[in-house]
């Protein structure tokens, strides 16, 4: 199967991955978000497949800026669900594709944090693949 994916698809896609990462940092304003927020969207650029180049564009992520976490969830989480349906619809294996994209993003800037990840981050976490599942 082949994705078509529209302009606002995209951005979507772009908003759903970025924002997660975004979320993840939020989670841990404490600790070194930049550090989370850097090496978390270093991994989205090794992305492949059709999501892969999607994720690649160099086109800004718009709403990733809310005054607070729950302003960016509000935002975020949504847009994961809509990215999830939107491609298990076209090409479930894509779907599975960006899963994984989003899954390998979030533990890589779990790992750029020295220790654990605090109690904060692992409830963002879930709250990310509850929405990536929600679908």
């Amino acid at each position: 199967m082949s994705l078509t994916l529209t302009d606002q698809d995209k951005a979507t896609l772009r908003t759903a991955a970025y924002g997660a990462v975004s979320l993840l940092a939020a989670a841990d304003a404490a600790g070194s978000p930049h550090r989370i927020a850097a090496n978390g969207s270093i991994a989205l650029t090794t992305a492949t497949g059709p999501v892969g180049h999607v994720l690649a564009e160099k086109s800004a992520v718009k709403g990733l800026d809310g005054r607070s976490v729950a302003e960016l969830a509000d935002h975020v989480l949504p847009a994961l669900t809509a990215a999830a349906t939107l491609l298990r619809a076209q090409d479930p294996a894509e779907a599975d594709n960006f899963r994984g994209i989003v899954d390998v993003a979030l533990a890589t800037a779990v790992q750029s944090r020295k220790g654990e990840p605090t109690p904060a981050m692992a409830e963002m976490t879930r709250k990310i693949n509850e929405a990536l599942t929600a679908a």
